[in-house]
């Protein structure tokens, strides 16, 4: 009896203990993802490993963030998805000659490598929803196509922070 007493103490209790750890961590403050498409391209590569911070209670999301979050664009089940913030509740969104305008005033994107080979818009993003595209945009499975395009703030996980694989490509996001 004493050596099972001795090994819970010694092994089962240090490994239960964190594994209970780990499992509030990803679910509550900083989950790891894998990208599975080319949708991000330049900016995330596929197979690229991501820090998503989880903690929605004390993070703002702003145009240009990079959000991961579920989504029935296809009205069926929910899919993971990461994309590029484009439009916040009661932004109006356009793309026009390959250009992307958010409230009218045309939008700096560095991270583009192409112009877009589609039109888009206007929409009006609702209260409570937002609009996401890739930056690989005329490669992406976005906003532009899914038939319910804007996604509601509770289906947001958390915020893109930190590429932590490759390591060759290790760093903030």
């Amino acid at each position: 009896m004493a050596n099972i007493r001795s090994l819970i103490k010694e092994w089962l209790l240090p490994f239960a203990i964190a594994a209970a750890l780990t499992l509030f961590i990803q679910t509550f403050i900083v989950q790891p993802v894998k990208v599975p498409s080319e949708s991000m391209v330049p900016s995330i590569q596929i197979n690229d490993r991501l820090a998503v911070n989880k903690m929605k209670l004390f993070t703002r999301f702003e145009h240009g963030d990079i959000v991961v979050f579920d989504h029935a664009a296809e009205g069926a089940e929910k899919v993971r998805y990461v994309k590029r913030l484009i439009g916040l509740p009661g932004d109006t969104v356009e793309v026009k000659n390959g250009v992307l305008y958010v409230n009218g005033e045309q939008a700096e994107e560095p991270y583009l490598l192409e112009k877009m080979n589609y039109s888009f818009g206007p929409v009006q993003v609702p209260d409570n929803k937002y609009l996401f595209l890739g930056d690989n945009r005329n490669n992406s499975y976005d906003a532009h196509l899914w038939p319910q395009m804007f996604v509601d703030e509770s289906s947001l996980k958390g915020k893109v922070f930190f590429r932590f694989y490759p390591f060759n490509r290790i760093g903030p996001i």
